[in-house]
């Protein structure tokens, strides 16, 4: 469980995403978290858990932890994406609804100094998986 503040977890990420000059760089450091990810099970892989609006496909299951905590599990058939989505694994495991709730994808992707040079579709879908997470919890 998570311990840290999302801001400090995002300083995390922007301090190991910084350690790279070159964008190709932080891509290939994504997709290495994509590769390394486990992913979801084979069951999980319903339309329940679809995320919407990015070209490759991707889900996300929500899972609320008994101390009003939260979880995600996701995967992607795109490494670049699955890695996106491993990065919001980290920054939500522990997090209380409050604190999920602060999460804004232009945030993270500048954090991680990718800000400008995702495409238009994978960060719209990004987007959109911050908001079908933010939603969920509010129900």
């Amino acid at each position: 469980m998570n311990t840290l503040p999302i801001p400090l977890l995002l300083q995390d990420m922007q301090d190991l995403f910084n350690f790279f000059d070159d964008p190709k760089d932080k891509y290939a450091q994504l997709i290495d978290f994509g590769q390394k990810a486990p992913g979801l099970k084979k069951e999980d892989f319903i339309e329940e858990n679809r995320i919407y609006g990015c070209s490759s496909n991707a889900w996300v299951k929500i899972i609320k932890n008994e101390n009003r905590t939260y979880a995600i599990q996701t995967d992607s058939d795109a490494l670049i994406v699955k890695g996106l989505l491993s990065l919001l694994e980290k920054l939500i495991a522990g997090q209380d609804q409050s604190a999920i709730l602060s999460i804004e994808s232009k945030t993270l992707l500048e954090a991680i100094g990718l800000g400008g040079s995702i495409s238009g579709q994978r960060s719209n879908g990004f987007m959109n998986a911050i908001e079908k997470i933010q939603s969920e919890i509010q129900k």
